[in-house]
């Protein structure tokens, strides 16, 4: 995953991160109706949520410098 990151453009990074929250808002969800019982998925998810704003914050700190 981390390499597919690496290599995405800023705006298919600001997308991948859309659909990350949308999963993690829908899993919650999921969660509290019962429906759903697999709760490593979340986690996972929001792994990536993180490596996705970490390479932004990086992109966004090496052009400023």
């Amino acid at each position: 995953m981390m390499k597919e990151i690496k290599k995405a453009t800023t705006e298919d990074l600001v997308k991948l991160l859309n659909e990350k929250r949308e999963v993690v808002r829908a899993s919650r969800f999921d969660l509290a109706g019962s429906a759903k019982k697999n709760v490593k998925a979340s986690g996972l998810v929001r792994r990536d949520i993180a490596r996705i704003l970490t390479e932004q914050n990086v992109r966004a700190k090496s052009v400023t410098a």
